[in-house]
């Protein structure tokens, strides 16, 4: 009798074991929600977990599975334009003065090679050949004179050329907020000069102003537009306004 009940209570033991076992499996993979943005900046992909049902009858463990992140097309590369200055072109035909400052290259000289200002003569001073008579030529001419010298005793076969590094500056006077001299620039008019100088006082006449300049013909006073070129040792009279 004692036999039997041992028996029987083990068999039942057996069973309720095997139950809840049975009970405790899962039968498939589980998905989880993503657990971030962490992993994909880590592994560059969209993680997803999945239960690892791997142990056999031990509680499924999530582990992440990886899906591939999405490709995006990368973005087509345009060359921006190029913009480029236009270099300063002086006028070949312009006439030499006083106050112009000049760049004046001996090939293979290096010791006449230099930087020279016309004096209040008119004229450079080089080495060797000293003064040369600037006023009124041309830089070609001026080059021209400077090569006849030197080929004259010094050097047998010259070769010269003169450009000019700064001009002679300009002069604005009268109804402006600040008068004075000031450095030339290529292609200048009244109304840049004008800027320049701080621009039109409140009793200034807009419509016309007086240029005077100097050239090998001699000197002349012009009343002229706002609009009008000026050259470089001009002198602009910005005049009063009578109302």
């Amino acid at each position: 009798m004692r036999v039997a009940r041992a028996f029987r209570f083990s068999i039942m033991a057996i069973m309720t074991a095997l139950a809840l076992s049975g009970c405790m499996r899962t039968t498939g993979p589980v998905a989880i929600a993503p657990q971030g943005d962490l992993d994909a900046m880590t592994y560059g992909a969209v993680p997803v977990a999945a239960m690892d049902n791997s142990g056999g009858d031990t509680i499924g463990v999530p582990r992440p599975v990886y899906a591939p992140a999405p490709a995006v097309a990368a973005a087509p590369v345009v060359a921006a334009p190029l913009a480029y200055a236009e270099p300063v072109r002086y006028d070949t035909s312009y006439h030499l003065d006083a106050g112009d400052k000049l760049r004046v290259l001996v090939y293979g000289q290096e010791g006449l090679t230099n930087t020279y200002a016309i004096d209040a003569g008119g004229a450079i001073t080089m080495p060797l050949i000293g003064s040369v008579r600037a006023r009124g030529r041309t830089p070609a001419g001026l080059a021209a004179e400077i090569a006849a010298k030197l080929r004259a005793g010094f050097i047998r076969d010259p070769s010269v050329a003169v450009e000019i590094e700064a001009y002679r500056p300009f002069f604005i006077l009268g109804e402006v907020a600040a008068p004075g001299q000031y450095p030339y620039v290529p292609n200048m008019t009244v109304e840049s000069a004008v800027a320049i100088a701080g621009g039109f006082s409140p009793r200034a006449r807009r419509d016309r102003v007086t240029v005077t300049h100097t050239d090998g013909s001699g000197t002349g006073r012009y009343v002229v537009p706002p609009g009008t070129s000026i050259s470089p040792g001009d002198t602009v009279l910005v005049g009063e306004r009578w109302f």
